[in-house]
C-alpha cells in the first residue's frame, strides 16, 4: 500500500513536470493558463488558512493579492524614480529589487494588512464579518485607483508598466531559454517557479494543519466559545490566521506582478474575491487537496467554456454576448455541483465532526 502511494506521488510529480511542455504543442496560451491556475492555487491555499481552518469569511481577500502586486510593481519598475525627484537622486534607474527579498517583504507586508484587517473584526461572526472584510478589499481597490494625485503612488487607473521580470540565479525567466536545441518559452519558466511556490505552500498548509495551531484554529472554528474556554487565546489565533494567509496572497501577487509585467487596480476587483471564495467552497472548504482542485477547475473553467460560447454566441446570430455568456455558463456549473455535492468536490473526511486523533 506504502509502495503504491509513493509509486502514485512519483507519477504526480512526472506529470507536473511534463505538463507545460504537453501544453506548449497546443500553443504558449494553454501554459498561460496553467500559469495562472498555480497562483490562484496559491491564492486559494491561504484563503483556506483563514475561511477552512480558523472559520472566518473573508470576502475582501484580494486586497491581499493586490498589495503583493503593487510592493513589486514599485519595487521593479522606475515609476517612483520617474515620479519622485528625490528618489530619481539615489536610484537613478529605480529599484530593481531582488526575487529573494521581494519574495518574503510580499509576504510580510501583506501579513501586516491582514492583520490590520483582523483586529477590528475580532469580535464580528458571519455576515458582519464577510460585509467589514468586503469593504475592506474594496477600500484597498479605490485607493490604488485614487493614489495618483495629490502624490503620484499608484499612478491611479493607468496603472504601472515596465515591471522587471523574475530573475532566478542569473536566469531571466521573462526571455526564452534553448537547452540542446528546444526552445523553452517564458510562460514555461514562469511554470516551474510557480509549481516551487506552490509546493512550498502545500507543505506548510499541511505543517499547519497538523500543528498546535492549526487545532486551535480548528477549535475555533467549530465553536470559539468553546475553544477559549479550554485556554486558546483566540484573538491572538485569529489575528495569526489573517496574517498568516494574507502572506499567502502578498507573494502570489508579487508573482502576478512579474508575470504580467503590469499591474492596475482593475485586476483587483470584488469578482475577484468571490472567485476566490469560489474555489475554496467549491473545492472543499479545509481540505488541502480539494481547495487546489476548486482552485485550478474554476481558474481553467472560463478559457475552456470559450469554445463552448462561441457556437451558442453563433445559434442567436450574435445577439448575447460571448463574455456574459461564459459567466452564466459557469454560474449553472457551480450551481449544480454544489446542489450535488453541498461540501464540495473533495470534502474533507472530519469536516464538521468532532477532531479525532489521526491513526
Amino acid at each position: 500500500m506504502k509502495q503504491n502511494k509513493t509509486a502514485q506521488w512519483i507519477v504526480g510529480g512526472i506529470a507536473l513536470l511534463l505538463l507545460p511542455f504537453m501544453l506548449q504543442y497546443f500553443g504558449n496560451a494553454w501554459v498561460r493558463i496553467a500559469d495562472l491556475a498555480l497562483l490562484y492555487v496559491l491564492l486559494a491555499l491561504g484563503l483556506n488558512i483563514v475561511v477552512g481552518y480558523a472559520g472566518l469569511l473573508d470576502l475582501g481577500y484580494v486586497a491581499f493579492y493586490a498589495v503583493g502586486a503593487y510592493l513589486f510593481a514599485l519595487m521593479a519598475s522606475p515609476h517612483l524614480s520617474e515620479t519622485f525627484a528625490s528618489f530619481a537622486a539615489i536610484f537613478p534607474n529605480g529599484l530593481h529589487t531582488s526575487l529573494w527579498l521581494v519574495i518574503p517583504l510580499a509576504a510580510l507586508v501583506a501579513a501586516i494588512f491582514g492583520a490590520v484587517l483582523g483586529a477590528p473584526t475580532l469580535k464580528l461572526r458571519g455576515d458582519y464579518l464577510a460585509i467589514v472584510t468586503l469593504g475592506f478589499g474594496e477600500i484597498i481597490r479605490i485607493f490604488l485607483n485614487n493614489l495618483d494625485h495629490p502624490v503620484n503612488l499608484t499612478n491611479g487607473p493607468k496603472g504601472i508598466g515596465q515591471i522587471d521580470s523574475v530573475k532566478v540565479f542569473g536566469l531571466d525567466l521573462g526571455k526564452r531559454l534553448e537547452v540542446f536545441g528546444f526552445d523553452i518559452s517564458s510562460v514555461t519558466l514562469y511554470y516551474y517557479l510557480f509549481l516551487v511556490l506552490v509546493v512550498l505552500s502545500v507543505i506548510i498548509c499541511y505543517r499547519l494543519q497538523d500543528s498546535r495551531i492549526g487545532r486551535a484554529w480548528m477549535a475555533i472554528r467549530e465553536d470559539e466559545i468553546a475553544a477559549k474556554a479550554m485556554g486558546i487565546n483566540t484573538r491572538n489565533m485569529k489575528l495569526l490566521a489573517f496574517g498568516m494567509g494574507a502572506s499567502f496572497g502578498g507573494v502570489s501577487g508579487a508573482m502576478f506582478g512579474a508575470f504580467q509585467g503590469f499591474v492596475s487596480p482593475e485586476s483587483f476587483s470584488l469578482m475577484e474575491s468571490v472567485m476566490i471564495v469560489a474555489m475554496v467552497v467549491l473545492g472543499g472548504i479545509g481540505h488541502i487537496p480539494g481547495v487546489i482542485l476548486g482552485a485550478v477547475l474554476l481558474s481553467a473553467l472560463p478559457e475552456v467554456l470559450r469554445y463552448v460560447a462561441g457556437p451558442l454566441q453563433a445559434m442567436t446570430d450574435g445577439r448575447l454576448d460571448s463574455a456574459i455568456l461564459r459567466q452564466l455558463l459557469i454560474a449553472l456549473a457551480m450551481i449544480i455541483i454544489m446542489l450535488l455535492r453541498p461540501r464540495g468536490l473533495w470534502p474533507a473526511p472530519d469536516h464538521g465532526k468532532s477532531l479525532t486523533q489521526k491513526t
